[in-house]
């Protein structure tokens, strides 16, 4: 009895496929500069062909997560509030090639959140989106957020405000960009991070109307943020959704286990689902794989093998648009574990239990500043030049931005991340 991988070949083919007229995508999350893998915890486009592609219809619930957004990922990150989530974009999902975003592509960003009771039951389209922050043009700098976001190599941080509620979270880039608006085309490119804020605020946040939004909703075709010219500016720029909502800072109470967090004894509110099982050996994005059972017989050492190429073909099915390389390099587990049965090694598996190495791409050097680090309990620096640290003017009209200040400069969010899908044994 013999097992190899000839059947998923040409699947692994398909899925290492990438477009040629790429244009971003969100693909990894970092909690406080850690990565938690590619496509770890991270909702994204399944399709390789289109998987970089902005969201075509304003109006559908793709505008939420992405296409394909709406379905829950099996791994949910934590990361305590305070905790520094950098998100990176690329032009090549897979990290094939180099690249963010082309420079073409003019435009602003921002980053929402939603607040899920349930990671499985909730629903990502819909109420309950609040924004943490945005940035349009600079005029200090002469840069769009876009631009700002190629020279950071695509790296966009944010600190987690301490008086976000605990549990589980919906973290949403967006992007926007505005180089064909004469074709009326304006491209927003979005995805969600599942991020588990350890926290012991429990109460809800109090938001008021004004800064809650329905996504889709939060902007129209037509409104003027999603017509401006870059082109032919003439500023200032409006821009889209609803005004930044600075999170209160928690009562003194409270206590995260984050950066900047007081130090009490109220209990904070810990994961108990989607994290990634301690007995994984293997992970590639939300798939997990583990030891075969162990064997002292040739009978033993065939059916471990079978296994092991099981958990092989699931990961290969399961793997995202980000690629398949640990899938790769379980592959090689199998491929031994094969030979030892053809010699006749009849004990093992060898080294049981040892967790393999992981083949994502090597972490950024360098991750630049959350985009409102010093903004005090705030979440975040607007495009109007205030900070967030006297709150939000209800006499100040959001839309009305033209240049960020310094404190908006880079864009970098990092996240912890716990989950798992078990196709193997456990």
């Amino acid at each position: 009895m013999k097992w190899s991988s000839s059947k998923i070949v040409p699947w692994l083919a398909v899925a290492t496929a990438q477009q040629a007229r790429s244009h971003s995508i969100f693909t990894t999350l970092f909690v406080d500069e850690v990565s938690q893998g590619d496509g770890t915890c991270v909702r994204m486009n399944p399709s390789p062909e289109h998987c970089t592609d902005p969201i075509p219809d304003l109006a559908s619930k793709d505008m939420a997560c992405g296409i394909g957004g709406g379905t829950p990922v099996a791994f949910t990150c934590p990361a305590a509030a305070g905790s520094k989530l950098t998100f990176q974009w690329r032009l090549w999902a897979n990290a094939e090639k180099p690249g963010v975003i082309d420079k073409s592509h003019m435009g602003p960003c921002a980053i929402y959140a939603k607040h899920l009771d349930s990671m499985d039951t909730g629903t990502a389209a819909g109420d309950g989106w609040i924004k943490l922050w945005h940035e349009g043009y600079d005029s200090a700098s002469g840069k769009w957020c876009t631009e700002k976001l190629i020279d950071n190599e695509g790296l966009l941080s944010i600190n987690l405000p301490a008086g976000l509620t605990a549990g589980n979270w919906l973290f949403r880039p967006e992007l926007l960009a505005l180089q064909n608006v004469a074709q009326n085309d304006p491209q927003f490119y979005v995805g969600c991070a599942q991020v588990f804020v350890e926290s012991s605020v429990t109460e809800p946040l109090d938001v008021p109307a004004k800064y809650k939004v329905s996504i889709p909703g939060h902007v129209e075709q037509g409104h003027p943020s999603t017509t401006f010219d870059v082109w032919n500016p003439k500023f200032p720029y409006t821009m889209p959704g609803p005004d930044v909502f600075v999170v209160p800072a928690p009562p003194a109470t409270a206590s995260s286990g984050g950066r900047g967090a007081t130090s009490n004894s109220t209990p904070v509110m810990k994961q108990s689902a989607g994290q990634i099982p301690a007995k994984a050996i293997s992970k590639n994005a939300n798939w997990v794989g583990f030891e075969v059972p162990s064997f002292t017989n040739e009978d033993g050492c065939w059916k471990a093998t079978e296994n092991c190429w099981q958990q092989c073909e699931a990961c290969y099915a399961d793997a995202p648009v980000t690629g398949n390389a640990n899938c790769q390099v379980f592959e090689e587990k199998c491929t031994g574990l094969n030979a030892a049965c053809e010699a006749g090694n009849f004990r093992g598996p060898k080294n049981a239990g040892a967790k393999l190495q992981s083949a994502d791409p090597a972490p950024p050097e360098w991750f630049p500043p959350a985009v409102n680090e010093g903004a005090g309990t705030g979440g975040g620096a607007s495009d109007g030049g205030d900070d967030g640290e006297e709150g939000n003017d209800d006499d100040e009209e959001n839309a009305v931005v033209v240049t960020p200040p310094a404190a908006a400069v880079t864009v970098t969010v990092t996240v912890t991340a716990h989950a798992s899908r078990a196709t193997g044994s456990a």
